[in-house]
């Protein structure tokens, strides 16, 4: 049987928040190629800088200046840390625009979201499961990388103290605590990149303009940091503080970079996942 509502009929048993559970829609999307895809890249990485640098020799100091990236055979935490360093600015933008833009888009894309919504499932409850598994896939991308990097560095150049290029070094502990707060600050950084596609992603039925349009934009604002004519207007971009974490590896970390670059960030990133609630409340869905 059923009871008549103010807004129609709806079944028996009815509960709204138990429709798409968040490991059913979790488990759809990890079954996905381009999800298998990802994995495989970010694990693969680790294993091509070992290669590279065995075929083209250590990294080593040039013009008397020593950089992260000469540190990289060091030790596995200095191998790890040099993974996150090449891949924070772009490498890494990609599984989260992917998880994040694909997700409502790739189901328009299918026809397959009006009968979602059909099941019913609440247009808000349809969103925050799809948000929050794609900020999960997110989070573990960011977290595969260093961890396979963290094993093969270990295993080629052996366990021992992160070396600072400035001079110093943290013991192996401190190292590992240390590189849990960068993923943490890169993954909070990235969330601007996160809400841009999941907004794009209400708006078109095209997962690769979500994707690519998130990915573009955050190109555009590595861009324009790169201006150093736009002086101190550069704070207002994300991408100026993407690397802030670096401040983190050092005998007396500085939070003060990170601690700008997440309140930014996280500004950003509520108002564009506002508009996607309200923009995709209001959208008429046909497909």
């Amino acid at each position: 049987m059923s009871t008549l509502t103010e807004r129609g009929a709806t079944a028996s048993g009815y509960r709204p928040g138990r429709t798409l559970p968040l490991r059913v829609e979790l488990v759809r999307q990890l079954k996905r190629r381009r999800t298998l895809v990802m994995a495989a890249i970010l694990a693969v990485l680790p294993f091509v800088l070992v290669v590279a640098f065995a075929i083209g020799g250590d990294p080593g100091a040039r013009n008397g200046q020593v950089t992260l990236m000469d540190t990289a055979t060091a030790s596995g935490a200095n191998f790890a840390a040099v993974n996150l360093f090449v891949s924070a600015g772009f490498l890494l933008v990609i599984p989260v625009a992917l998880f994040c833009g694909d997700t409502v888009a790739s189901e328009a894309s299918w026809s397959s979201l009006r009968y979602l919504l059909a099941a019913p499932v609440p247009r808000f409850r349809l969103l925050t499961s799809k948000l929050l598994v794609g900020l999960g896939l997110s989070l573990a991308a960011m977290v595969l990388l260093p961890l396979v990097a963290l094993a093969v560095g270990t295993a080629a150049y052996g366990w021992g103290p992160l070396e600072i290029p400035t001079g110093g070094a943290l013991d192996a502990g401190t190292a590992l605590q240390r590189l849990v707060v960068v993923v943490g600050y890169v993954f909070v950084s990235q969330l601007v990149t996160a809400a841009l596609a999941f907004w794009l992603s209400t708006k078109t039925d095209a997962p690769l303009g979500a994707v690519g349009g998130a990915v573009g934009l955050t190109i555009v604002g590595n861009v324009l940091d790169a201006v150093t004519a736009l002086g101190h207007w550069r704070d207002f971009l994300p991408a100026h503080w993407q690397f802030a974490w670096a401040d983190a590896v050092q005998p007396r970390p500085e939070w003060s970079g990170m601690i700008q670059g997440s309140a930014l960030s996280v500004t950003y990133a509520l108002v564009l996942f506002a508009l996607a609630y309200r923009g995709f409340a209001r959208k008429d869905v046909v497909s």
